[in-house]
C-alpha cells in the first residue's frame, strides 16, 4: 500500500533569528517569526508526512501555545513524525520540496538542506528532492515578506 501526503506551510521575516530551512542554517539577515525555530521546510515536511498517514497536522501534535515548543529545533518534529509513521508500519519512500522565496538565494544550501533532510528521515539522499523558486514579486513572497514551502511525501508499507 502507498499514500501521498501534501504539506504547505509559510513564515514571515523576523529580525534578529537565525533563518534555518531544512534543519540548516542559512546565511541571511532574519529569520522566520515562529514559536518555534521557524524551520518553514521542515514544518511543511512534517505535515506532508502526518497528511499521508491521516494523522492531524503539526498544530495538533505542536501546539503553539505549549512553552514546551518555544524556540524548538524543528528536527524533533521530523524525527517525531518519522517514528509515528514507523510505529504504524509506514516507510518514508522519498520527499519532495520546493521553497518559495525572493531572497536569499538557496542554490547553494540545496545539497546541504537534501542531505539533512534525508538523514532525519533515514532515506537516501538521491530520494530528497530540493527545489527553490521565486515568486516573480508577486504576493507576500514575491515583496519579499516571507517564505513558503509545499512538500510531498510517499509513504508505503
Amino acid at each position: 500500500m502507498i499514500r501521498t501526503g501534501l504539506g504547505y506551510d509559510s513564515h514571515k521575516f523576523a529580525p534578529d533569528r537565525p533563518l534555518m530551512l531544512g534543519g540548516v542554517q542559512i546565511d541571511f539577515d532574519k529569520g522566520l517569526a515562529a514559536h518555534s525555530d521557524g524551520d518553514v521546510v521542515l514544518h511543511a515536511l512534517v505535515d506532508a508526512i502526518f497528511g499521508a498517514m491521516a494523522a492531524g497536522d503539526i498544530g495538533e501534535h505542536f501546539p503553539d501555545n505549549d512553552p514546551k515548543w518555544q524556540n524548538a529545533d524543528s528536527s524533533k518534529f521530523v524525527t517525531y513524525a518519522r517514528q509515528l509513521a514507523a510505529d504504524a508500519g509506514w516507510s518514508i519512500a522519498n520527499c519532495d520540496i520546493t521553497i518559495l522565496a525572493e531572497a536569499p538565494k538557496l542554490s547553494p544550501y540545496k545539497l546541504q538542506i537534501a542531505e539533512r533532510i534525508a538523514g532525519l528521515l533515514q532515506i537516501s539522499p538521491d530520494a530528497v528532492s530540493v527545489k527553490a523558486k521565486t515568486n516573480e514579486g508577486m504576493g507576500f513572497i514575491g515583496q519579499g515578506e516571507g517564505i513558503a514551502v509545499l512538500a510531498n511525501v510517499l509513504i508505503e508499507k
